[in-house]
């Protein structure tokens, strides 16, 4: 009988549908094991790319104190495990140096004196109130080595993304909702334009206050590798992504969980990209950025070698 001691990485979402989106890419599922008492965390267990990985959501809240809890609990059911990956959807933060698109995907990895996940606090809901509380654990040094190769290797070769995405879809018909949304609905606007109040998506915003950008000649999304803030709130703010661009340096994007788990256990974050942390996000690129997530988080393990 397979033991909870098998299990050597963690793989962390906050969202159901960010877990799904793993679950669906497993090369095999396992029976699930015997609940240990005390431990409100749902799990699914399997293989993917060579590794006996938990799969583990949050049971309610999202946020930095529901994060610490989840990885916790892990420890506690999984004593074995080594490595542990954060995996799910985040905002993103183009600039001139980081062309940074919908559907792409952020790695978390240290730039200068960050260790790969800075931790802000956005305190009132300001324009201008971006606070820094400081810097995280970087993720374990196998890990990174492991991202530094693939991010070799994707210099001469295209990354896996579509090609574990299109495997993903073809299990069933029921998963047909992380289908890549039509290029044409990727618009970043200009940080002075603001969403129009009470619609729900961007088709009566004024595309003439868009920005410009250049047609990519893949279609594959892109892997960034950098900064990741993590913080209680979600920022919809273009102006407060930018302020938190100048006051760090390089931020790639925005999420909610990484800082409590990475004030406990060095880990990776891996977020794909499913809005530009302004007035403009929406809905409609989630499913896909966590499949894209999903996606590299099973090729980043490829690179993985078991000791």
């Amino acid at each position: 009988m397979r033991s909870d001691t098998v299990y050597t990485i963690a793989i962390i979402c906050a969202l159901g549908f960010e877990m799904s989106a793993v679950r669906y890419m497993l090369d095999r599922e396992h029976p699930r094991l015997p609940m240990k008492e005390g431990d409100p965390n749902l799990y699914v267990l399997g293989e993917l790319s060579g590794h006996n990985v938990v799969l583990a959501t949050f049971p309610g809240n999202q946020g930095k104190g529901a994060a610490a809890t989840v990885a916790t609990n892990i420890n506690r059911t999984f004593p074995t495990i080594k490595w542990r990956l954060l995996v799910g959807i985040g905002g993103g933060v183009p600039s001139d140096r980081h062309d940074i698109r919908l559907g792409d995907i952020v790695i978390s990895m240290p730039d200068g004196p960050y260790g790969g996940v800075v931790q802000y606090d956005l305190g009132k809901d300001t324009e201008d109130d971006f606070q820094l509380k400081g810097f995280l654990w970087p993720p374990p040094s196998e890990l990174r080595q492991a991202v530094q190769v693939m991010q070799s290797d994707h210099l001469t070769a295209e990354n896996k993304v579509t090609e574990f995405f299109t495997q993903m879809l073809t299990k069933s018909p029921g998963l047909s909702s992380y289908t890549r949304p039509l290029i044409k609905s990727d618009v970043l606007f200009n940080p002075d334009y603001l969403h129009l109040h009470g619609q729900s998506n961007c088709d009566s915003c004024d595309r003439t206050h868009s920005v410009e950008r250049t047609t990519r000649t893949s279609d594959a999304p892109e892997i960034h590798y950098g900064l990741i803030a993590s913080g209680d709130r979600v920022v919809k703010s273009a102006t407060k992504r930018n302020l938190a661009a100048q006051a760090v340096g390089d931020i790639l994007c925005f999420e909610m969980e990484a800082a409590g788990i990475a004030t406990e256990f060095s880990c990776v974050v891996i977020r794909g990209i499913s809005d530009y942390a302004d007035t403009h996000k929406n809905d409609g690129w989630q499913y896909y950025a966590a499949a894209a997530a999903a996606a590299v988080t099973k090729e980043l393990l490829s690179y993985l070698i078991l000791k």
